[in-house]
């Protein structure tokens, strides 16, 4: 009777040291993880990416308190370690394709090849970032349609972010005919880029004859312009030098075919 109270009193205290392993531990580890989120915060780092390692952290803390606690009662941990190593294993060759999308979607908020707001080009779209989660990607283009991407066919494909930087160069390429004044062109389209004031002064614009075509010789202008400015100046010069080319008398090929009938007597 007297080892059987014993016994009893022995597995009661490594009860109470278990409870207390798990309890403390688990507060222990929301602390600590909470410490780091702040860390993280301070830093900078992504609101997405410090939810995501949050949540995974204070699992794998959790997991490691739970084993330590089951240790302390005299349960053998080393089974359940290879379970779940196992389930981890066949869980990731399960959803394989979803934890490349999580890496890839760690990759992006890391490295930051772009941003929400910014109008990129990726995995055969095109349109303004919405939304980066940890699986995929939010885009809406520019007729409105809402496009989501997986995060891995981004970080495998080529990324253009054309609003990544605060400016952008402009290029245009103006045929003109061969009978008119060369001089005159090149002097009426720096006239047209120097009258705008959307223009930037560095680096200086270029006006040049870049090529004698089969049919037209063609003018070169390449200026740099505020990212916010690019497409309303593109537009705005194109129909300026078309009207300033009318009005000079200056002429733009196109293409041509005479026909030539001969009638039989």
């Amino acid at each position: 009777m007297e080892a059987i109270g014993s016994l009893i009193w022995v597995y009661s205290i490594k009860i109470v040291v278990a409870l207390a392993i798990f309890f403390i531990g688990k507060r222990f580890a929301r602390f600590a993880v909470d410490m780091l989120v702040k860390i993280m915060e301070k830093a900078k780092v992504d609101i997405t990416l410090v939810k995501f390692l949050d949540n995974v952290l204070y699992a794998i803390a959790l997991i490691a308190i739970v084993l330590a606690a089951l240790s302390q009662l005299g349960i053998e941990t080393t089974s359940f370690v290879a379970i779940l190593g196992a389930a981890g294993l066949a869980v990731g060759l399960a959803f394989k394709d979803s934890l490349s999308n999580v890496g890839s979607g760690i990759m992006i908020i890391l490295f930051r090849p772009f941003k929400v707001g910014d109008f990129v080009q990726t995995a055969g779209e095109m349109g303004i970032v919405q939304e980066i989660s940890i699986f995929h990607t939010i885009m809406k283009t520019t007729d409105n349609k809402v496009v989501i991407i997986p995060n891995s066919k981004i970080t495998s494909d080529n990324i253009v972010n054309f609003t990544g930087e605060d400016t952008r160069r402009c290029d245009f390429v103006f045929g003109v005919s061969y009978g008119d004044d060369i001089k005159l062109v090149k002097q009426t389209l720096k006239d047209i880029i120097d009258a705008d004031a959307r223009v930037l002064k560095d680096p200086i614009p270029l006006v040049a004859v870049s090529e004698l075509g089969n049919s037209s010789v063609d003018f070169t202008v390449r200026a740099w312009v505020k990212t916010d400015d690019y497409w309303n100046f593109r537009f705005d010069t194109i129909e300026k030098v078309k009207l300033t080319f009318d009005e000079k008398g200056i002429s733009i090929p196109f293409p041509q075919m005479d026909v030539y009938y001969r009638q039989k007597d």
